[in-house]
């Protein structure tokens, strides 16, 4: 059985494999769905006229990247497990089931993205509906988990009885990516930059300020 003191020492190193996973898969996703003309609500038109080697290095980084969410995971287990043990526990469980359909998903955008772009596109809408049924029904899963994530990370922060203090309950993911949403729909020419990482952008909010709060308790015991 690993001691409370040893997985106290796990907080920070398992907190810097969370803000990688944000960092590298949100640049990955850059380069697959940035888009000048922002037409994120456009159907497929955002991946209009990415080059191969854009494609290439946004799938190799966004690939790699994704699987560190599930170390980032036992990071938030390990900031919740005072608060309660086995809710924490089943919240790293989420978030890891559900980053792993999410690097499912991150390593398919390559190829809708050849699709879109190849000459006889427009011939192609059968590969087009398979490709939704195949990978964009699984995103939904990666949806749900971060929502229960969300709910379960507030809840236990909240209650004051985690190494959060209650005012981090509302920097949960949830907000941070409708806050991307938000900047994108008042500053467009803001929010163009983020909504293609909005999700990875709002990780890589919460690890920081994580990692910040775990320096921050790690001095007062020096």
């Amino acid at each position: 059985m690993v001691s409370e003191e040893k997985l106290d020492d796990w907080k920070w190193i398992t907190g810097i494999f969370g803000l990688l996973a944000a960092l590298i898969t949100g640049t990955g996703e850059f380069l697959l769905h940035y888009d000048p003309q922002a037409r994120f609500t456009d159907g497929l038109a955002f991946f209009e006229g990415i080059s191969d080697g854009r494609t290439n290095w946004g799938h190799f980084l966004g690939a790699m990247g994704a699987p560190l969410y599930a170390v980032g995971g036992f990071h938030i287990f390990l900031m919740l497990r005072t608060a309660n043990y086995r809710w924490a526990f089943i919240l790293f469980i989420v978030m890891a089931y559900g980053c792993a359909f999410g690097g499912v998903w991150m390593g398919s955008r390559a190829s809708i993205s050849a699709i879109v772009n190849a000459p006889q596109y427009a011939e192609l809408g059968h590969l087009v509906e398979l490709y939704d049924l195949r990978y964009e029904s699984l995103l939904n899963i990666t949806r749900i988990a971060v929502l229960l994530v969300s709910a379960i990370y507030i809840w236990l922060t909240a209650s004051g009885r985690s190494a959060y203090p209650r005012w981090m309950a509302f920097f949960n993911p949830i907000i941070l990516l409708l806050f991307s949403f938000a900047v994108w729909l008042f500053l467009p020419e803001i929010g163009k930059y983020m909504m293609p990482i909005a999700l990875n952008l709002g990780f890589g909010v919460f690890f920081i300020l994580s990692l910040i709060l775990v320096r921050t308790v790690d001095a007062t015991k020096t």
